[in-house]
């Protein structure tokens, strides 16, 4: 703990939640004991991404009981990143850290990230010592990072978690950012290049298991791709000319063939073989292409982001 609270700071504290009924009067419990001693000035966003439990009542349980604490309860499930950007955009402090609720990202640490934002950086992520998570999870977790990195242009993408501490004046950047594929990530870099990352203590799930399971963060790993980066359409060029280069090798050994050895290559497997190459990389880049198209459709259909069923603060 630190010594007195800092009174040239302010903090918001976002916590998207989910099916975390049981355990969210211990995560606000432990920040509340901690964040007093953090910043004298501090707020606590619980934003509900539409649980199946009745993690929402609970919220507006802590809200009546706790006055810097405030809630939001989305119309549905729009998943853990946009739940996140509505807590960022109903933030109201200088500072604002974003943690899981389930318990893994221990308050206490809170303090030395504060302090790497001192030395100069805008954003600063609580890097695990130990994955907490199983084989594939993790597997999944290194494939999203090593395509955010490719995003980013920055060393430290590899090393991003859910437990960051940034400028709240970040997300001027985005203000008016409108689509339902999100990456937080992705979008402060829209803002800033000052990033870092700090391996801090991450405690074992105290209940329940992730949300995020193999395939979901595979299709988050190909939303980002093709959300934010021009990527795939890099790759889909060099595999056309990839593909027209072997092609032009494959002219090149049949006329050789037939003017050296007096017949050309026979036989019906080889063909085909050319024709599925062809065929396959073709439909693999019309693919890549449709994935972008489906991205402006779903753009110019302005779908949102997220829509909020209702918040504390409205609550009689």
């Amino acid at each position: 703990m630190m010594s007195s609270p800092r009174t040239n700071i302010s903090i918001s504290v976002i916590i998207p939640v989910y099916n975390s009924a049981e355990i969210l009067p211990e995560l606000v419990g432990q920040l509340r004991a901690q964040l007093p001693d953090i910043a004298a000035d501090h707020e606590i966003i619980l934003v509900n991404d539409s649980s199946r439990d009745n993690s929402w009542e609970v919220i507006c349980r802590l809200s009546a009981n706790y006055p810097e604490l405030s809630g939001y309860n989305m119309m549905r499930n729009y998943g853990q990143h946009n739940a996140v950007l509505c807590g960022i955009r109903a933030a109201t402090k200088q500072i604002i850290v974003t943690m899981d609720d389930d318990l893994q990202h221990p308050p206490d640490e809170i303090p030395k990230l504060l302090a790497k934002l001192d030395e100069g950086y805008d954003v600063v992520y609580g890097t695990p010592r130990e994955e907490q998570h199983g084989l594939w999870r993790d597997m999944a977790s290194q494939m999203t990072k090593l395509v955010l990195q490719k995003s980013m242009g920055a060393d430290t993408a590899r090393n991003i978690t859910a437990f960051r501490v940034f400028y709240t004046h970040l997300r001027d950047a985005f203000s008016d950012y409108r689509s339902p594929f999100v990456s937080i990530d992705v979008l402060l870099t829209w803002g800033t290049t000052k990033f870092t990352a700090l391996p801090v203590r991450h405690e074992p799930r105290k209940s329940g298991k992730s949300n995020y399971n193999f395939m979901r963060l595979l299709t988050h790993t190909c939303n980002m791709m093709t959300g934010f980066s021009v990527l795939p359409l890099h790759l889909a060029s060099f595999m056309g000319f990839g593909c027209a280069f072997f092609g032009l090798m494959i002219l090149i050994y049949v006329l050789g063939r037939y003017f050296i050895l007096g017949y050309s290559v026979p036989g019906f497997p080889f063909l085909a073989s050319i024709i599925s190459i062809f065929s396959g990389a073709q439909l693999l880049a019309l693919g890549i292409i449709g994935e972008y198209l489906s991205r402006m459709h779903f753009r110019m259909m302005e779908r949102p982001t997220y829509v909020v069923k209702a918040d504390t603060m409205h609550i009689e």
